[in-house]
């Protein structure tokens, strides 16, 4: 090998070496996970009667600000919401959303061509909505307290109608549904929650915080910290939570009904309960073993429930809260035991969307 190519090679080797020694020192980037913390808003309690609802609102709608008081469902999954003032009504139309192709988007919200109904209730009564998958960012809370979600799938609907057929006023029954499952219309309707960031900290989930019966009004009372938004690894295992995992299903996805024991009237018998913040007012009792249709327990009627998993809750009935009906399945065609809103007055209840559990909680 000549002088010059020595010289050549060891230029070369020297570039390597320096190469070499330039990556071997370089330092990897550390990227730091922002640290998310649940968010805790207030709901409405309103009272008429006997009836009791908790309300959560929404304020934006895509572009545009609204303030409907949505019904907080724990009993359905996915937001309902009524399309008059929200989009043109020159786009309404008795037998559906008037526009070509396969999606529009108006007011930064996107109308799909996928349409569906969805039904409240059983086949003795139930209110029927007609709509479309709809998308939009979405603020839910107002001005004591709020939380601005991304590009969230929901049933835009344009007509509700009762039991009897008739036309119900525009945004009469918008409801904001937080259960685990998908929608019947479509799976991409889900609880709206579920599109808040936890970050890598958080897990998934709501907690429901005991109501105040003192605090139901005619007018709407608001009450802060009831709904948290986002579960942290201390409502999971050291809360007092009894946790009840979920059953999956190909239509509706994981199911909250959960499997118990109910005693009443000196019997005990199985079924499926749903805790239902939907049911404004009457804890209905499917009893597989009746042989006639309804009737109501009298006032002072003690009912105890005890699911799979060991939560027990005991509640006396009363002329004016916790009223009960048992119903033979075979005549209403919903073979779940239904707890209402009272329910939710003397226990704490939890969703924990990621690992597929309720969790409930005697106060």
């Amino acid at each position: 090998m000549t002088t010059k190519h020595l010289l050549l090679t060891s230029k070369i080797i020297g570039c390597i070496l320096i190469t070499t020694v330039f990556f071997s020192c370089k330092k990897e980037k550390t990227v730091v996970q922002p640290q998310i913390t649940p968010v805790t808003l207030g709901l409405y309690e309103y009272a008429s009667g006997i009836n009791k609802r908790i309300f959560l609102p929404v304020t934006l709608v895509g572009t545009k600000a609204v303030t409907y008081y949505t019904v907080f469902d724990t009993g359905s999954s996915g937001m309902t919401l009524d399309a008059t003032d929200i989009i043109p009504a020159s786009m309404i139309t008795s037998s559906g959303f008037q526009f070509t192709g396969d999606s529009t988007v108006v007011n930064g919200i996107t109308i799909t061509s996928t349409k569906g109904t969805i039904s409240f209730g059983d086949q003795l009564s139930s209110t029927k909505e007609y709509g479309n998958l709809a998308y939009a960012n979405i603020t839910i809370g107002d001005a004591q307290g709020n939380l601005a979600l991304k590009r969230v799938p929901f049933f835009l609907y344009y007509k509700i109608v009762d039991e009897t057929g008739a036309k119900l006023p525009a945004h009469a029954s918008d409801v904001f549904g937080v259960g685990p499952g998908t929608s019947y219309v479509t799976s991409e309707i889900q609880s709206p929650l579920r599109y808040f960031n936890t970050g890598t900290n958080l897990t998934s989930g709501f907690k429901l915080a005991t109501l105040n019966k003192s605090l139901f009004s005619t007018s709407g009372t608001y009450v802060s910290n009831l709904l948290t938004i986002g579960l942290n690894n201390s409502d999971l295992s050291s809360a007092g939570f009894i946790m009840h995992p979920l059953s999956y299903s190909n239509s509706g996805g994981y199911s909250p009904n959960i499997p118990a024991t109910i005693t009443y009237s000196g019997k005990t018998i199985s079924g499926q309960i749903l805790f239902d913040t939907g049911t404004p007012s009457t804890t209905v009792i499917e009893d597989r073993l009746a042989t006639t249709s309804t009737g109501s327990l009298p006032a002072n009627s003690t009912v105890t429930i005890t699911t799979n998993q060991g939560f027990v809750y005991t509640y006396t009935t009363s002329s004016t809260g916790n009223l009960t009906e048992v119903q033979n399945p075979n005549n209403t065609g919903d073979y779940r035991t239904i707890f209402s809103l009272d329910f939710f007055i003397s226990n704490e209840y939890l969703t924990d969307y990621s690992n597929h559990q309720i969790g409930l909680k005697n106060n």
